[in-house]
């Protein structure tokens, strides 16, 4: 990578630090983005309201490769020393998408000087931290007959700017899972005059451990109990309304599928049979972010080449990237490059992008640019 060319995105990487924008909420962000690249470079620019995406055309009848960058940021006070440190308060980018954005920046400055033998797409995403962004982002897959995606997220735990990568599920599934139950109230001395959901959610809480246990299942199953919310703080009532709020998540999706499916029907056939209206919500949906085979071997075949380390990931990590949904489109594979075996975690408030993995970064994805 070119010198003058780490330096500004670097520069910008910090600029992007300093004004983080929540998810659904980038228009700062978008805009600087845009601008940066209308300035630097001569790549077509393709508005798509929260998202966007440039592009280097090698030529009709060219093979599309695409990479892709989320720049979102989370809702946490970022309390540090840095000189970019966040100036909006209650928001920062404790995830590294400033930096993520970054580097695909700095590899749309090095394809569009040097050039490319295939048609190469630089795609800047939103919402990733709910999920929304690439749900609605994922239509830029057939649209633009993208033969292959790529992306990278920054992980702590690992050796600096070692690259790790696996085939099949990366990243696991989960959703957001709301079950509401409605019934009728009554003075809390005549229980049996209402309906009170709480001996149903309780019935729903104590199935979890068989839905989730290893001999029912062929990957990992989890489903973590977020919060109950039952009745009202007033002895004299009886409960006659209740959430339960569930992360449930999962290594294959269909499994996820059938604990979703397993646990309406155990809220219905309860609730029901004690006369209580029983509905259901989802919330950041994620897909499982399952690697293609060959995809994942380029990003191998890159490291050896520029003798970068590269490291296996034993399985798939539990949180979610809704990187997923590309990937159901065509092929394609998320990589993680580390930050340090002892760097803070992300989501945390000592945790800031390190400046040392751009480069990295940008050689990794030239590098897949560059195979035939």
């Amino acid at each position: 990578m070119k010198k003058e060319n780490l330096a500004l995105i670097t520069a910008l990487r910090h600029e992007l630090h300093k004004n983080p924008e929540p998810s659904n909420k980038e228009v700062w962000t978008k805009k600087r983005l845009i601008e940066f690249l209308k300035t630097h470079t001569s790549l077509e620019i393709v508005d798509r309201g929260k998202w966007f995406y440039a592009v280097y055309r090698a030529g009709e009848g060219k093979r599309n490769i695409a990479f892709r960058a989320d720049f979102d940021a989370i809702l946490l006070y970022e309390k540090t020393d840095l000189s970019y440190v966040s100036q909006n308060p209650g928001v920062s980018h404790k995830c590294g998408h400033d930096g993520h954005s970054a580097c695909l920046v700095g590899l749309a400055l090095e394809i569009d000087q040097e050039g490319a033998s295939q048609n190469v797409f630089f795609l800047f995403q939103h919402a990733e931290e709910t999920g929304d962004g690439a749900a609605e982002a994922a239509v830029f897959i057939k649209e633009n007959d993208i033969h292959e995606i790529f992306a990278y997220h920054n992980m702590s735990g690992w050796p600096e700017k070692a690259i790790v990568v696996r085939d099949g599920t990366a990243q696991f599934a989960s959703r957001g899972m709301v079950i509401h139950m409605e019934g009728t109230p009554t003075h809390a001395s005549m229980p049996e005059y209402g309906k009170n959901p709480a001996f149903a959610i309780a019935q729903v809480i104590n199935a979890i451990p068989e839905y989730t246990a290893a001999e029912n299942n062929n990957g990992l199953v989890l489903c973590t109990v977020i919060q109950v919310d039952v009745g009202e703080r007033a002895f004299g009532v009886a409960a006659s309304r209740g959430d339960l709020l569930l992360t449930i998540r999962a290594e294959f999706e269909e499994e996820l599928d059938q604990l979703q499916e397993n646990l309406e029907k155990m809220a219905l056939e309860k609730g029901n049979a004690d006369g209580i209206d029983v509905t259901f919500s989802y919330h950041d949906v994620f897909p499982v972010t399952a690697n293609h085979q060959e995809s994942s071997n380029k990003i191998r075949q890159v490291c050896r080449e520029k003798g970068f380390q590269a490291m296996e990931l034993d399985e798939g990590i539990r949180g979610s990237e809704d990187f997923g949904h590309y990937l159901k489109e065509t092929k394609g594979a998320m990589c993680y490059i580390g930050n340090g075996e002892e760097y803070p975690q992300v989501h945390t408030n000592d945790y800031d992008f390190p400046d040392s993995i751009i480069e990295t970064a940008v050689e990794l994805f030239k590098g897949l640019v560059e195979l035939s």
